[in-house]
């Protein structure tokens, strides 16, 4: 499969003959599409349509693309060239924009890319809106005689100070304490955006991969087997600790002082431990795949704890209903809503900074003190050739929980609690060909249990 739609948008990969995946036909349509889709929700004038990209090589030509469609359509665009999708979330609402479109394949890989489609909140779209995108029945004709207008914006600045004024960012206390950090911009965005932020705030900087070139120098998924020359220079160079981020710069993943691996679930976690006590008794949303340790938080401080479906729509639409102070999932995302509600990465490390500064501890010994649960996530391909229907896993996993009195959920594929207090997630991805399958217990034998039980009975069902 080389081209998905889903509540993300589109992703797909980038052929050099343009016959598929993710080609100019596909861009063109999907983007008039969704042109429709803002003229019948915001039926004004003078409409202007926030635009980025991340730095993949062939961003900058899909951008120009994108710009010539919307323009002859009428509409004005607020072109803030490389940047992050955090930084065009909140420029659609600092600006005034209708919508907002960030091209990036987030942490797919290098051949990859993708267009995030944002509503007028500056939010990614819900379920229904996305469906609404893709039924447009497009017009054969421009629906403006009216050339729409480009403005181009260096959004920098302004993110980086919205991030510095919030009240939980202790930027004074953050500057007494002279950290040194290591930074893995993976080439892209990040390689820009983080090391402006780290300087603002007084932080030594050590930059590796950090030419905004696209040319990405490993995997862009911030996970521990594409880190190693960030765990390596961290130590090297005795940091406080490393930051990775992903190639638009909505993730945010840590290296301990030792160049030991934070883990990507324990972001949100000590986030929200940070938060949460010096907000008690409110509340925060986390996705089914995340880890438990952020329930514990959230006992521990008096706190509503919900899940939600995968997906930052998700996530922030239960936020929104419960007023949630922050809320994230377990692969780096953090929202924060006094900032604004979509993940970002530079909010994250500025709140991580803020509570390291207020404690005595190393990193790693920061970890030593949160929930500490093993967790197993697997990505399980279907091949072509093979016939699976999820919804007969799901049904007979129904079947198991009723026989077994397990309590289970069936909001995104389905999440099983098991009687020992471990729980599994098997869902169908929304951004690749696979079929998600995580696993979090005390311990990893009986991690590795249910793990292998789960597999047997997906191959059992695959014909």
């Amino acid at each position: 499969m080389t081209l998905i739609k889903s509540i993300s948008g589109i992703r797909g990969i980038i052929y050099d003959d343009d016959s598929e995946g993710l080609s100019t036909i596909e861009i063109t349509n999907c983007v008039k599409q969704f042109i429709m889709w803002i003229n019948k929700k915001n039926p004004i004038n003078n409409k202007i349509v926030a635009l980025g990209r991340d730095g993949r090589v062939s961003g900058a030509q899909i951008c120009e693309l994108i710009k010539s469609i919307l323009t002859s359509h009428g509409l004005n665009v607020l072109d803030l060239d490389l940047t992050t999708t955090p930084s065009v979330q909140l420029a659609i609402i600092s600006e005034n924009c209708v919508a907002g479109i960030m091209v990036s394949a987030s942490h797919n890989p290098i051949s990859w890319n993708g267009l995030k489609f944002l509503n007028k909140s500056g939010e990614f779209l819900s379920k229904k809106n996305a469906l609404e995108v893709f039924n447009m029945e497009i017009d054969a004709q421009p629906t403006s005689i009216n050339q729409g207008d480009v403005v181009k914006i260096d959004y920098k600045e302004k993110h980086i100070q919205s991030v510095l004024d919030l009240i939980d960012v202790d930027v004074q206390r953050i500057r007494s304490k002279g950290f040194r950090v290591v930074v893995d911009g993976i080439n892209s965005s990040g390689g820009v955006y983080v090391p402006y932020l780290l300087k603002k705030i007084g932080v030594e900087v050590i930059e590796i991969n950090c030419d905004a070139n696209g040319q990405f120098a490993h995997n862009p998924e911030p996970l521990p087997d594409n880190l190693s020359q960030l765990a390596s220079t961290v130590t090297d160079n005795q940091a406080d600790f490393g930051i990775a981020v992903d190639p638009d710069v909505d993730r945010l993943v840590l290296v301990c002082e030792d160049g030991s691996f934070f883990g990507e679930e324990n972001t949100i976690v000590v986030i929200a431990k940070y938060i949460l006590q010096n907000y008690p008794g409110n509340s925060i949303v986390s996705n089914l795949s995340t880890t438990r340790a952020v329930q514990d938080i959230a006992q521990e401080y008096n706190a509503q704890h919900f899940e939600s479906p995968v997906g930052e729509s998700n996530v922030v639409d239960l936020m929104k209903q419960k007023k949630s102070i922050i809320g994230g999932e377990g692969s780096g995302g953090i929202i924060f809503a006094p900032s604004h509600h979509g993940r970002d990465a530079l909010v994250g490390i500025a709140l991580f900074l803020s509570y390291v500064s207020s404690v005595n501890y190393s990193v790693k010994q920061i970890k030593s003190l949160l929930p500490s649960y093993y967790m197993i996530k697997h990505k399980f391909v279907l091949q072509r050739d093979t016939h699976f229907e999820f919804s007969d896993f799901v049904n007979f996993k129904i079947k198991f929980c009723q026989n077994n009195k397990l309590n289970y959920t069936l909001i995104d594929g389905i999440k099983i609690y098991y009687q020992c207090g471990s729980w599994s997630h098997i869902r169908m991805s929304n951004t690749e060909p696979l079929i998600r399958l995580i696993v979090e217990s005390k311990s990893e034998e009986r991690a590795l249990e249910i793990k292998s039980l789960l597999i047997k009975e997906i191959n059992i069902l695959s014909t």
